[in-house]
């Protein structure tokens, strides 16, 4: 039984909604960021760089620069570019471009569920990022990026969204990666009848967002372990909730600065002894599930691994990022650990091939790897054995802008 919350949102005026919504600020190079932040003075991004234009700075990740974010988080409220819903709803967004189309809920996701196992969680988090977040979220008090969460099909679930998909949109929106952003707002009653219609969900997977989530369950924690005021709305936390079958994974794709020397025909040697190798005419992503893709020397070829090799016991020693792994980087070039290594650059499955190709043919990096992508089955197998899969498993849309609909914390 998921139980999920209506809030009363934190968002913008219709007619800033378009300049203050924006992508996360990690996400964008330095020099547009900075453009971005000159030339638009309603982007959230203000909020999260408060100090943008600043003679004099905080240290990133301080007390001190929360306590700014959660200033300007005020002034913008202040200044009429934020309001606050007066009733709490569940809102109905849906993102769209030109090939596909994702509709789902804002709400809060009950902390209990996730420390009782029914949120299901697939990716190991870094403490020492957890603990910058709680911190984080302990000053400014909310939450304003969605953790993305898949549920079950079900068709009480699909007649709220189909209902309210018919109607106008309270905001309509397109930005200038060619999405287009809608927001409906559920009325009181029919919030109730979809919390309730989420009580038949078993449980809820994180696609994305495994950090935001922890650090707001150890907020939650911090929170009562201390004795401090626990409102209703610290017990739960911002989440977008999508129909499963609607989720898009692209595969992460890898490239390899040295080869330490291994030219194509040796690696084609070692691997001639794993598996299959064959020799492609053209770029382009594996169709099928345990065949790589590889790029080196001009040259295109395909490695499929033979099958004893691959331990269909274990859900993620099936997945073709750990396979990658386990049979080519860790053996052949030394790579034990993705996560700390400066040898592996991760490329979302959403880029296109030419960016990889040009990459090796510039000397820069020496081998691309192309992987076929996970499927939410997959990801759905490893979060019921409560497994980790590798890093960067998984490029997942929806993509989700931050300042859309705000979740308070503290009421």
């Amino acid at each position: 039984m998921a139980k999920i919350r209506a809030f009363k949102a934190i968002r913008p005026v219709r007619n800033k909604v378009h300049l203050v919504a924006t992508r996360p600020y990690y996400s964008y190079k330095k020099n547009v960021l900075k453009a971005k932040l000159e030339d638009n003075p309603f982007t959230f991004l203000h909020i999260i760089n408060p100090e943008f234009g600043a003679t004099q700075k905080t240290k990133p990740n301080s007390v001190e620069r929360f306590l700014q974010v959660r200033q300007k988080f005020e002034l913008f409220k202040q200044q009429g570019i934020l309001i606050e819903d007066p009733q709490a709803h569940i809102y109905i967004y849906r993102q769209s471009n030109e090939t596909h189309s994702f509709t789902g809920f804002f709400a809060g996701v009950s902390v209990a569920d996730y420390l009782e196992g029914k949120v299901k969680i697939h990716e190991e988090t870094l403490t020492a990022r957890e603990d910058i977040f709680t911190k984080y979220l302990e000053i400014v008090g909310f939450n304003a990026e969605p953790v993305l969460m898949t549920y079950e099909s079900q068709p009480s679930i699909q007649q709220h969204l189909d209902h309210y998909t018919q109607t106008r949109a309270e905001y309509e929106f397109t930005t200038t990666d060619r999405i287009t952003h809608e927001i409906w707002l559920m009325s009181e009653s029919d919030s109730q009848a979809l919390c309730a219609a989420f009580e038949n969900i078993e449980a809820l997977y994180i696609a994305d967002g495994h950090h935001r989530s922890a650090s707001s369950v150890r907020y939650a924690q911090k929170l009562q372990q201390e004795g401090k005021p626990f409102s209703d709305a610290a017990a739960f936390f911002l989440s977008y909730l999508v129909d499963e079958k609607t989720v898009q994974i692209a595969a992460f794709h890898r490239l390899l600065k040295s080869t330490n020397g291994l030219d194509l025909a040796g690696l084609k040697a070692i691997l001639a002894n794993e598996g299959e190798i064959q020799i492609l005419d053209h770029a382009c992503v594996p169709e099928k599930k345990h065949e790589i893709h590889l790029y080196m020397e001009k040259t295109w070829f395909k490695f499929k691994p033979n099958l004893n090799f691959i331990n269909d016991q274990d859900p993620v020693e099936t997945l073709d990022s750990f396979i990658l792994s386990d049979l080519i980087l860790r053996p052949i070039f030394g790579i034990r650990d993705l996560k700390t290594t400066d040898q592996v650059t991760f490329v979302p499955g959403n880029e296109p091939i030419e960016k990889m190709i040009e990459a090796v043919d510039s000397k820069k990096y020496q081998l691309a790897f192309l992987l076929h992508p996970a499927s939410m089955s997959d990801v759905k197998k490893v979060a019921d054995a409560g497994l980790n899969m590798p890093p960067k498993s998984t490029w997942v849309e929806p993509k989700l802008r931050s300042g859309l609909t705000i979740y308070s914390l503290e009421k």
